[in-house]
């Protein structure tokens, strides 16, 4: 019964987050046709929050059921719909391709990065030799569209590339701390909103700097292997 119980609470919040999701986007609808841009980037804006909380207690609805398959079938929901792309470029980089910017927040939760993240990253070294870079430079390309407003382009500093940096570093570095890595971001317009995450060793940045500015729109192509063999105790 408390199980049950759990079920309807988390269900009713869920119908709450339904219905003022709807009421937000009439209103952000309503704004952009009136060509009030401001109200309707806040609408926007609101709407985006509200739906990220649905997303997360639809998530966790399924647990709920008392299913014991719930949580590995939700994690497979996650990979098919929040498709990671992870390898080695040609050169032997290691790659992680997000399909999405990741949005600017000053507080709160990034657990939702970690929901799709953690499991795209355990699956891949599920079948790879460990790699440990400990002299590297830690990169963050953030990929506009083309469509996008040059003037709500995001700050590149935010707590989801903190949590991703967190992620990647505990599958391919010792920790992302001054002493084993830099840091770098730059900003490319693009067929569509990605983020592109690269991790090189330091020796080589220059390369990937000059590579950077000849990258196809579409990214890369990345390789399961590298095609010398990871780069291992970089």
């Amino acid at each position: 019964m408390v199980q049950s119980n759990s079920f309807v609470r988390v269900l009713d919040k869920i119908e709450w987050a339904a219905d003022k999701l709807q009421s937000q986007l009439a209103a952000t609808r309503h704004f952009y046709q009136e060509r009030d841009m401001k109200q309707a980037y806040d609408q926007a804006i609101r709407l985006e929050e509200t739906s990220e909380r649905l997303v997360l207690l639809t998530r966790v609805l399924p647990a709920y059921t008392g299913s014991p398959y719930a949580d590995i079938e939700v994690e497979n929901l996650i990979r098919l719909c929040i498709p990671v792309d992870i390898g080695f470029t040609k050169e032997g980089w290691f790659c992680v391709r997000i399909p999405a910017l990741l949005p600017k927040k000053e507080s709160g939760s990034a657990d939702y990065i970690r929901s799709f993240l953690y499991p795209a990253m355990r699956e891949f070294f599920e079948k790879q030799p460990p790699i440990r870079y400990r002299d590297c430079v830690l990169i963050y390309r953030h990929v506009y569209s083309r469509d996008r407003p040059e003037r709500q382009k995001r700050d590149h500093d935010n707590i989801e590339t903190n949590m991703v940096s967190d992620i990647v570093a505990l599958y391919v570095m010792p920790d992302d701390g001054p002493d084993i890595c830099s840091h770098y971001s730059c900003s490319a317009a693009g067929l569509e909103d990605r983020t592109e995450v690269y991790v090189i060793p330091k020796a080589e940045f220059p390369a990937w700097f000059m590579e950077e500015q000849m990258m196809p729109e579409e990214g890369v192509m990345l390789y399961e292997k590298a095609p010398s063999g990871p780069k291992k105790d970089m």
